[in-house]
């Protein structure tokens, strides 16, 4: 069963071939129907950087494979090499949105690199020694290459663990390179009969219709990857105050849960910090609602630069904030308190013309093995000594080393205080 020369068709059994320019446009339609998925991700996620290159990739595909279906239209063997090439140069784009999406950086040189160097040899053995299965081998190998290099990068731990989307693909490239790999030793050892421009064997086009499938099960991996990475920032936005940019009073209850079962478990204490502004309201009523917010902003700040690393700092309320120390006792949460007070009485101090000074109340309570898992105790106690704090004058701290009762005391005493806060 021979081959012609540039362009002859092999004289076999359809049965035992399949038409190259069928394949060719099985790869179109493939190809852009994946386009248009990456577009619609892009366009509805700007923010998700490597869905660009995911569609930028598969309108490369899809063109390069059009313009090797041009060889049955015109007498010249450039359609190939280009259209060879354009497919090296989509996987390339491929692979650099796998680094965009690890926020890794992309090198265009040694990609452009890449795919000059194919095309040369590609070129080569089309014209100089015309060799087809040595133009199989680098077109394989050229875009094995690339895939191989990324597998690291889609098999890092993130968070101290791989999703399912990153899995799949890493499953899928290395597929795709052992199909390459497959095919490259068929057209060497002539396994399943001759190769042709126009006809491909029934083994080798078996093969190409496999990695069809395995670029799309590829893409597929790719937005499970993106669906995971949005779906996490959209849990981490439920978890964040929107004003401030730290956390909010359900990321803060729910480290608190975590922190008094730890604690039950391990004996270990930790403190907690309430806090007030005092005054805010007034700041509010003469200043407006914008000097508000930035009060808050630049309080948030301040805190941040005397906190250590682990403590959380979460904003529960309007003027209201906690502080969730870590392996604390209640002296080393006092001790917290006064940086914090003393950060704001030194901003106070400097402040001039059309500033604000800002002050706060803080309440600080110890967990202690009579709180045991109820968080619910141990805000008591903290509110139970930032209500100390407010009674001997504001812009101060007080401890409390016992758990009261979670049921509010709402003595005429405190309601008067919170009407004035």
């Amino acid at each position: 069963m021979g081959t012609t020369r540039r362009g002859g068709a092999a004289r076999a059994p359809n049965s035992r071939m399949l038409s190259v320019p069928t394949l060719w446009v099985v790869f179109v339609v493939n190809f852009m129907a994946l386009g248009l998925v990456w577009t619609y991700v892009m366009r509805s996620y700007p923010t998700l950087v490597a869905a660009r290159y995911w569609a930028s990739a598969a309108y490369v595909a899809a063109f390069f494979t059009a313009v090797s279906m041009l060889r049955g239209q015109v007498d010249s063997m450039l359609p190939l090499v280009f259209g060879g090439g354009g497919l090296i140069f989509a996987i390339c784009i491929y692979t650099m949105g796998i680094q965009r999406f690890y926020e890794r950086p992309v090198s265009w040189q040694a990609m452009l690199v890449t795919v000059g160097l194919s095309v040369a040899g590609l070129a080569f053995f089309l014209y100089v020694h015309d060799d087809i299965r040595m133009r199989i081998f680098i077109y394989s190998t050229a875009q094995a290459v690339p895939i191989g290099m990324t597998l690291r990068i889609v098999l890092s731990r993130r968070e101290g663990r791989i999703n399912s989307g990153a899995q799949l693909a890493a499953i899928v490239s290395v597929l795709i390179i052992c199909v390459s790999a497959v095919r490259s030793v068929c057209a060497f050892l002539n396994i399943g009969g001759g190769v042709s421009y126009v006809n491909f064997n029934g083994l080798q086009a078996a093969l190409i219709l496999g990695l069809v499938f395995l670029s799309m099960t590829w893409n597929f991996g790719f937005l499970l990857m993106a669906i995971d990475r949005l779906r996490n920032e959209v849990a981490d936005l439920a978890l964040v105050d929107d004003l401030t940019g730290v956390a909010n009073r359900r990321q803060l209850l729910g480290r608190l849960e975590e922190a008094c079962a730890m604690s039950q478990r391990s004996g270990e204490p930790f403190a907690l910090l309430v806090i007030d502004l005092d005054g805010f309201k007034q700041i509010n009523d003469t200043h407006g609602h914008a000097a508000g917010d930035a009060c808050l902003r630049h309080f948030t700040l301040m805190t941040q630069m005397r906190l250590r690393p682990g403590d959380l700092l979460a904003r529960t309320g309007g003027d209201e904030f906690c502080i969730l120390l870590p392996t604390t006792t209640l002296r080393e949460g006092a001790m917290i308190a006064r940086r914090v007070l003393d950060a704001c009485r030194e901003d106070a101090a400097g402040c001039a013309g059309a500033d604000v000074p800002i002050a706060a109340s803080i309440g600080v309570a110890q967990w202690t093995k009579e709180i045991g898992s109820c968080s619910e105790r141990l805000l008591a106690a903290a509110d139970h000594a930032l209500y100390a704090a407010k009674n001997q004058g504001r812009n101060r701290y007080a401890s409390c080393d016992s758990a009261p009762s979670i049921v509010p005391d709402f003595s005429p005493e405190q309601a008067a205080l919170d009407q004035k806060a």
